[in-house]
């Protein structure tokens, strides 16, 4: 990316000079090229580096590899509870630790992100997120008691992980923002937002495939801890600095972020903002528990884990396929407000259409259709989401804004995972597919027709009382003004 700072001294006659002047071939100045001169004082060049890619691909790493740990149990609930001897509701919770641990730490992680820094959050991260997986292979070593410790040491394994998962879950925002140029920032939050998915992904993929009967788990813990140590290699190996030398845009030049308390008053206090953080953070909830129960829906209607795990996977391929289209166009049109309206409305009727096709035997094409637009329509609004927090929020930090809009979504997907189970109903007819630990199979038709009603009513409240102004656009807008007007009348 070009520099934009270079002001030429106008040399000591200035009675002489025509202009600005495009070749001030006596002037002193630091500057080699005055066209772009901004104003009277020196200003930082912008600049773009190549290794922003490195620190994006050790970023999407580490929240792949979360993603996975996370959701490893999901995919195969059956399984995990007779390979542990547990119910369904702990297997659950195996799941829910991750939003219940969140939601506290996620407060530390945005004062991290935002003071701290990006190197900082993701080092810890990438290191505890090994160790949780470390601790959860050690949960199925031959040598620990079926009964009394494995169980307890898994919990430990993934309240590590949960531990790790917000300081990851929280930079995309803040890595757009201090390494990529304006016009690239929604792409590239777009991108290392969709690692997360993508760990959710193969999870919903691989589980299945590895874990045919319960004497599987050791096996697919192993595999899952390979990417924890790739990850915490590539993290601690790549990101060497806090911040770029050279900052890529005005946005990152002028960051101006509030002090950490006094940008949580300022976020409690903004009508735009609050709207945003209970509805998206509402849809962030919904998707995670669509995820974590996927299997416990299906199964009950005759669908095998591996039909699922497809479903599943086709949720989340089709999800990130919509957030790279959306990401781009958002890059260059702005229209932040309309995409996440329409998608968000669309994504509701998407969730009806869930709720009843779900309720049918032998439809696998159609819930497989559903599974699909459902991640296409929902997914793709998940970054735009993001960059329209620190929009709306600006000049609040990055993390924070982000922040509370994931402790938001954290936060309801918990309730979601306890309350959906608790009305759910006995199957009390044949054909279940479920291979239960303890406890019997469930009817979901209630909960899922509960949760398209909740993510219809959060859609219909974004769109109508959502309206903000593009707060840090306009001040990057402003910037340039300036810059330029400075040069003009120099």
């Amino acid at each position: 990316m070009e520099p934009v700072d270079g002001r030429p001294d106008p040399g000591p006659q200035p009675d002489t000079a025509p202009g600005p002047g495009p070749q001030p071939d006596t002037a002193p100045g630091p500057g080699p090229q005055p066209d772009t001169a901004p104003g009277p004082e020196p200003r930082p060049r912008y600049r773009a580096y190549r290794r922003r890619w490195l620190v994006m691909l050790a970023t999407c790493t580490l929240s792949c590899s979360n993603a996975m740990c996370w959701l490893t149990f999901a995919p195969v609930a059956d399984q995990t509870a007779r390979y542990f001897h547990i119910s369904m509701a702990q297997v659950n919770w195996l799941s829910m630790v991750y939003l219940v641990v969140g939601v506290p730490f996620g407060f530390g992680t945005t004062w991290i992100l935002d003071t701290l820094g990006l190197k900082t959050s993701l080092i810890l991260s990438s290191w505890l997120n090994l160790f949780g997986c470390a601790v959860q292979f050690l949960s199925v070593a031959f040598f620990i008691p079926q009964d009394s410790w494995k169980f307890p040491l898994l919990m430990v394994g993934q309240t590590l992980g949960a531990l790790a998962q917000p300081l990851v879950l929280f930079a995309p925002t803040k890595l757009a923002a201090l390494w990529f140029p304006e016009q690239q920032r929604a792409t590239a939050n777009m991108i290392s937002s969709m690692a997360n998915p993508l760990g959710i992904l193969f999870a919903n993929i691989l589980s299945p495939l590895l874990v045919k009967r319960p004497s599987a788990m050791p096996m697919l813990l192993g595999v899952y801890a390979v990417p924890a140590v790739i990850a915490c290699l590539l993290v601690t190996a790549v990101i060497r600095d806090k911040v770029p030398p050279t900052p890529p845009s005005a946005g990152a030049a002028n960051s101006t972020s509030e002090p950490f308390i006094t940008g949580m008053k300022m976020l409690l206090k903004n009508k735009a903002y609050l709207i945003l953080m209970m509805c998206f953070g509402g849809g962030v909830g919904i998707f995670t528990s669509f995820s974590a129960l996927l299997q416990q829906i299906m199964c009950v209607r005759g669908y095998s884990n591996s039909f699922a795990g497809l479903c599943g996977g086709l949720f989340i391929i089709f999800g990130i396929l919509g957030a790279f289209v959306v990401g781009l166009y958002v890059d260059r049109t702005k229209k932040f407000i309309e995409t996440t309206k329409i998608n968000f409305c669309l994504t509701a009727f998407a969730s009806i259409a869930f709720a009843l096709v779900s309720r049918m035997r032998d439809v696998p094409v159609g819930l497989a259709v559903v599974c699909s637009l459902f991640g296409l329509l929902g997914f793709s609004i998940y970054p735009v989401g993001m960059e329209l927090g620190v929009e709306c929020s600006y000049p609040v930090g990055e993390a924070t804004s982000a922040g509370l809009i994931f402790v938001s979504g954290q936060l309801q997907g918990a309730l979601f995972i306890l309350l959906l189970p608790a009305l759910a109903q006995p199957v009390t007819s044949d054909g279940s597919a479920c291979q239960v630990g303890v406890g019997a199979a469930l009817d979901w038709t209630i909960p899922t027709l509960v949760l398209a009603a909740i993510c219809s009513l959060e859609a219909c409240c974004f769109a109508l009382w959502f309206h903000t102004d593009y707060r840090r656009v306009s001040a990057e807008n402003y910037e340039e003004a300036t810059a330029l007007l400075d040069g003009a009348t120099e």
